[in-house]
């Protein structure tokens, strides 16, 4: 419990000590940063508000003043990075009814997302120009991420211990805390931890790569290591392969949007990549999906004319 709390003690003080007692230590810092950025807007947007004068009108303003900077969907988390405090606080007494029942979440027009992907030319043209030298560079991890649709995190978190080549499969089970002081950190769910297949072609390149590197030590991190380092490396190829300009989370969905286009079936694609539901597959890729399911009603209506 939340020691010394008054009802008459501001609301965003409340919560700050609320995410010291229950979230410090038991979230990823990525979760944790979320809550506290929470914090700062319950500051910026009711710095004066009592516990004791949190109602449902009260509330609703809060969320309504949030979503006029954000889209429904981060207001959405915002209301429910809230709404934990604040069901603690009824139970404590400190609040008489809960204020978040019935909340209506508004928010901005999302803006359209398009996914950057390349087709499979062009990512085929992009590998060619790699320079896939003796020893372990940005080029291979280019590679490896295009041919497994790994995260960033966790293919910076590879370790040579990791590669089962008698069985062709690689083992995610952890990612790389590159945001912050570098270390193995949990994989982003309990989804995400799997075994990936991967072709001969990378069994044979990466058998060789990596003999006689340590076996527990991540296989491309050496210092401090940046996103965009590894953005500009690909940058660069994208160019001088003169295919569209993609991130290293592009080649992500270049992988997954290959493997739909190839008929892999959405729960294979999303075992694959570790999504915690197929749900999340669906949604990411909805605009493929829509694309095949269009190549479907024309091969039923072909195959349907065929029968007498």
């Amino acid at each position: 419990m939340l020691e010394k709390v008054k009802v008459t003690d501001l609301f965003c003080d409340y919560y700050e000590k609320w995410i010291e007692v229950y979230k410090k230590g038991a979230i990823r810092k990525v979760t944790m940063d979320k809550y506290l950025m929470t914090h700062r807007w319950l500051k910026k947007l009711v710095p004066d508000l009592k516990i004791c004068d949190l109602n449902r009108i009260a509330y609703q303003q809060i969320l309504n003043e949030y979503a006029l900077y954000h889209e429904r969907q981060t207001t959405m988390d915002f209301h429910h990075q809230l709404k934990g405090a604040i069901l603690d606080a009824v139970d404590e007494g400190l609040i008489e009814r809960d204020p978040t029942r019935k909340a209506i979440i508004k928010g901005k027009a999302p803006t359209e997302k398009k996914i950057k992907y390349l087709n499979q030319f062009e990512l085929h043209t992009l590998l060619t120009v790699l320079d896939l030298k003796a020893e372990v560079n940005w080029d291979w991890f280019i590679l490896l991420v295009a041919k497994t649709g790994m995260r960033f995190s966790e293919a910076l978190a590879l370790t040579p211990r990791d590669f089962d080549f008698a069985h062709q499969t690689l083992s995610i089970s952890k990612t790389w805390d590159y945001k912050g002081e570098g270390g193995f950190l949990p994989t982003k769910n309990k989804s995400s931890v799997r075994k990936i297949q991967i072709d001969w072609q990378t069994v044979i390149q990466f058998s060789e790569l990596l003999k006689g590197l340590p076996e527990d030590e991540p296989i491309f991190v050496e210092g401090k290591i940046y996103n965009s380092t590894v953005n500009d490396v690909l940058e660069r190829h994208c160019k001088k392969a003169n295919v569209p300009v993609i991130s290293i989370h592009g080649l992500r969905h270049t992988h997954a949007s290959l493997l739909l286009f190839a008929g892999v079936s959405i729960a294979s694609v999303a075992r694959r990549l570790g999504h915690a539901s197929m749900t999340t597959t669906q949604k990411t890729y909805l605009h493929i999906i829509q694309e095949l399911e269009n190549t479907d009603v024309d091969l039923v209506m072909r195959s349907l004319s065929g029968l007498n």
